[in-house]
């Protein structure tokens, strides 16, 4: 059942990245929303990697209704309390105003160490998802 869903959110990715789906008017080649199990993840093309939104990560992974607190409590408890170096980055994304804000973003390698700190049923569907379409467009050139 989760390759069957897998498989589908993969071949919708391919579909949004060859369609060159977007979200608002202001996004460029560099920025894709991405899909999993229908929940929209933002990302961008920063410093030659793919970077996630940490937020609609937690989001898609917790369903939580406010997804902002719950990576607030993750952030304090995991990375804070244990005075560990910030994995993540704070990037500009656009928002559903069409506005960019910056957002708690994380590369490919951090949102793995971000995800093990999530206890959910879709996390390991999810990270066999993530290496797909984390490094899936890093081996093309992105234009300018």
């Amino acid at each position: 059942m989760h390759k069957i869903k897998l498989e589908i959110s993969y071949k919708l990715v391919r579909k949004m990245e060859n369609s060159d789906c977007r979200i608002g008017n202001n996004m460029n080649s560099k920025d894709a929303l991405i899909v999993f199990e229908g929940t929209k993840i933002r990302r961008t093309w920063h410093d030659e990697q793919w970077y996630f939104s940490v937020v609609d990560v937690v989001q898609t992974l917790t369903d939580s209704p406010t997804p902002r607190q719950y990576w607030g409590k993750i952030k304090d408890r995991e990375i804070q309390q244990l005075e560990l170096s910030p994995i993540w980055v704070q990037l500009k994304l656009p928002s559903v105003d069409s506005k960019s804000y910056k957002t708690d973003c994380a590369n490919t390698e951090s949102m793995f160490r971000i995800i093990q700190s999530i206890p959910s049923p879709k996390a390991e569907p999810f990270k066999r998802w993530l290496a797909k379409v984390g490094n899936w467009k890093e081996t093309k050139k992105i234009s300018q």
